[in-house]
């Protein structure tokens, strides 16, 4: 049976288009969540910059100005391209190629608060994971390794030594990706000894999987 809107109360044929607004923006965003055009690029060693919004909302804060992207000394921070749906031209750091060195200087010229003024220290990009099969030092009896510690910001507090072999401490973790990018182990999956995990950006302990 149809329904007749025109005699329905306002109240419920406004709830009538929102519901069908609804479903019809669900089917066309349907294809690109097939494509992976709305899954978001935040994941191992691909991070957002210091101080980020939740990653729920930062595609819809973010206004592409590419001013992070300009002012970064490093040259860490990129722009992602078309390929990447809904996420192009907000700004990634992989820090395997150039971690984050904590300048803070993006955070100053964002214009819309999706990047939030932080401290150092109270970064939280990500959190930094041993992988103790591949790490030397946990892994090799006789390996001295010691680069992410030697390389940690904030050594014998984020990163300290027990008997010599490397331990991140989670409350201090900036998730900077300096430790990842000075290892020397390269995984054949791609991944180092040390990785960091964007286990903040989603709000969750789990990381990414509210993205899986």
């Amino acid at each position: 049976m149809s329904i007749n809107e025109d005699s329905l109360p306002i109240k419920r044929r406004t709830l009538l288009k929102a519901v069908g607004f609804t479903t019809a923006a669900g089917a066309l965003l349907r294809p690109f969540n097939a494509l992976g055009l709305m899954r978001s690029p935040v994941t191992t060693n691909a991070l957002r910059p210091p101080g980020a919004v939740s990653e729920k909302l930062f595609p819809s804060k973010c206004i592409r100005c590419g001013r992070c992207v300009e002012v970064c000394p490093y040259k860490c921070i990129k722009p992602l391209d078309i390929h990447q749906g809904i996420f192009a031209g907000t700004p990634v750091i992989h820090v395997v190629d150039v971690p984050c060195y904590l300048c803070m200087k993006c955070v100053e010229v964002c214009p819309t608060g999706t990047l939030i003024p932080i401290a150092q220290e109270e970064t939280k990009m990500g959190l930094a994971v041993i992988d103790k099969h591949a790490c030397k030092s946990w892994n090799e009896e006789l390996a001295l390794c010691r680069t992410c510690y030697n390389v940690c910001p904030f050594k014998d507090k984020a990163i300290k030594l027990d008997a010599l072999r490397p331990v991140v401490m989670e409350k201090y973790c900036t998730g900077c990706g300096l430790c990842v990018h000075g290892c020397p182990v390269t995984q054949k999956n791609g991944k180092k000894a040390i990785n960091v995990e964007p286990i903040y950006a989603f709000g969750t302990s789990r990381g990414m999987t509210e993205n899986e």
